[in-house]
């Protein structure tokens, strides 16, 4: 053992500046960086998170079209130059202010996807005709503007009260502000980390005159259906992209009419809470990963998100039709119409 031990220790003296190099360029290259590589995508069935209760089958698929993030460390970096499929984005083009932390980040695409995940269940379950009853109304703040309006607000918190005063929609938050005047304090109920907190908050006035908190909020709502959901997408699965996608299966397992009709469908785009498809970022990557997936049509929203898509199709001469939609009924009876 003793001779072991030497041989090692001599090797080490021998060779220590070899080892020293080694040694940099491997704490080198694992040193973190302020970006995300994108490195392309695929699709994936989107039944496999969407389960109604004795649901109807589909001889074809409604897909996800998602794209693949790396964490950002020096040798995926230096990879991103190299690989041509591999793209960089910056940390902080997720960042609505200066001051958010990754943690504020992850909240609210956490958050989107549950709202996105409550709107396609309305409007599926509404379009088909089907039992749904509203059974909570949540407001979360998503962002908090504190470099321009200081705020003991955070992100994550959930509102309770104003003034002492519940509401139910943004709606009425901002109505109940615009009684007051700049400069006010409001005291602002919130639920945060499990616990109730009270706290003042001043009330600042925008250009238009119109006062704020310096937030913004959003909306979630919990449903009671007939037939029961469960939806349950992956951990590493957030943001509300997938809207669009979710609400159509929901929609496709409760009615009898199979609205794939044996095609392999994919797409993208929010469900807002007025029934409109809404725009996404990074377009170009989900039609790629659609077309590596073999998907047959791809669902896309109007307007500048259709048009970068077509650009890109006509490009690379890629052969998947494109269906452009603005709502989910459009989306609706273009799939009747399309095939």
């Amino acid at each position: 053992m003793k001779k072991f031990f030497s041989s090692i220790i001599e090797y080490v003296k021998e060779e220590y500046k070899f080892l020293l190099v080694l040694l940099f360029l491997f704490f080198f290259l694992i040193f973190p960086v302020d970006y995300y590589i994108i490195v392309g995508g695929d699709i994936s069935d989107v039944s496999s998170r969407v389960q109604v209760k004795n649901s109807y089958s589909s001889k074809g698929s409604l897909n996800i079209s998602y794209v693949s993030e790396l964490e950002g460390k020096m040798a995926t970096y230096l990879l991103s130059y190299i690989i041509p499929s591999w793209e960089r984005e910056k940390i902080s083009d997720y960042k609505y202010t200066s001051l958010e932390k990754i943690e504020d980040i992850n909240f609210r695409g956490d958050l989107d996807l549950k709202v996105s995940n409550s709107n396609a269940i309305y409007y599926a379950y509404t379009a088909a005709k089907k039992e749904i009853k509203e059974l909570s109304s949540k407001l979360y703040i998503e962002v908090v503007y504190r470099d321009q309006f200081p705020s003991p607000l955070q992100v994550g918190d959930e509102i309770l009260s104003m003034d002492g005063n519940h509401y139910d929609t943004t709606l009425e938050y901002s109505t109940y502000l615009q009684s007051l005047k700049e400069g006010d304090f409001v005291t602002v109920e919130v639920l945060r980390n499990g616990k109730n907190q009270t706290l003042k908050c001043p009330l600042y006035q925008e250009k238009d005159g119109k006062l704020i908190l310096g937030v913004y909020l959003s909306l979630l709502k919990e449903y009671q259906t007939k037939p029961p959901i469960q939806i349950s997408f992956h951990k590493e699965e957030s943001g509300p992209s997938a809207g669009l996608i979710t609400a159509l299966e929901i929609y496709n397992q409760l009615t009898k009419k199979d609205i794939t009709k044996g095609k392999k469908i994919a797409g993208t785009g929010t469900i807002e809470s007025d029934g409109s498809v809404g725009a996404i970022g990074g377009v170009e990557y989900k039609i790629m990963g659609a077309v590596a997936g073999g998907a047959d049509y791809f669902l896309v929203p109007s307007g500048k998100n259709y048009q970068d898509a077509l650009k890109l199709v006509r490009k690379k001469k890629y052969k998947i039709q494109l269906i452009p939609v603005k709502t989910f009924d459009d989306a609706l009876e273009k799939l009747g119409e399309s095939f």
